[in-house]
């Protein structure tokens, strides 16, 4: 992991050599994810908020459901103190991934949203949430994130 690290550190001073700021945001999100696996939240909550201060900086908004969603997984796992924070961001990537019609990232967003209610005990809600989405695909169910999204859901029912 520290390797790959590395490299997206080394991704994301090429894009800085040449400008590319529009890409940072993305970069940026690969290096909170590989924090994230890490077991480095701290660092990983670094890279969120500078991604969200290039979203705001360019516009450039495509990939912005997945930092609010990463910024509330690495809350998470700096402690489960911060379970409302990281709600408020399963909720604003849920908001984004919907404006965007972006089914995948809401996808995700409401995955991550559940899993919290599932450790808070709202089961019902945590399903109530998921289901629709899920419902929504009709092909990959073979990709991690619609395997994790039912995986999820069969243990909450």
């Amino acid at each position: 992991i520290e390797k790959g690290i590395a490299e997206v550190h080394q991704g994301i001073e090429n894009l800085r050599a040449r400008g590319d700021r529009p890409r940072w945001s993305y970069t940026l999100a690969l290096l909170a994810e590989a924090c994230e696996r890490a077991s480095q939240p701290d660092r990983g909550l670094r890279a969120v908020e500078e991604a969200l201060s290039v979203v705001e900086a360019t516009g450039v908004r495509w990939w912005e459901a997945e930092i609010h969603r990463l910024k509330g997984e690495l809350l998470l796992a700096r402690s489960a103190k911060n379970a409302a924070e990281a709600e408020g961001c399963f909720d604003q990537a849920i908001a984004v991934a919907r404006r965007q019609l972006a089914k995948s990232l809401e996808l995700r967003a409401a995955t991550s949203l559940a899993r919290l209610w599932q450790g808070q005990g709202k089961i019902a809600e945590a399903d109530d949430l998921l289901s629709p989405v899920y419902g929504w695909f009709t092909e990959g169910f073979e990709t991690a994130d619609l395997r994790d999204a039912r995986a999820l859901l069969d243990e909450l029912s």
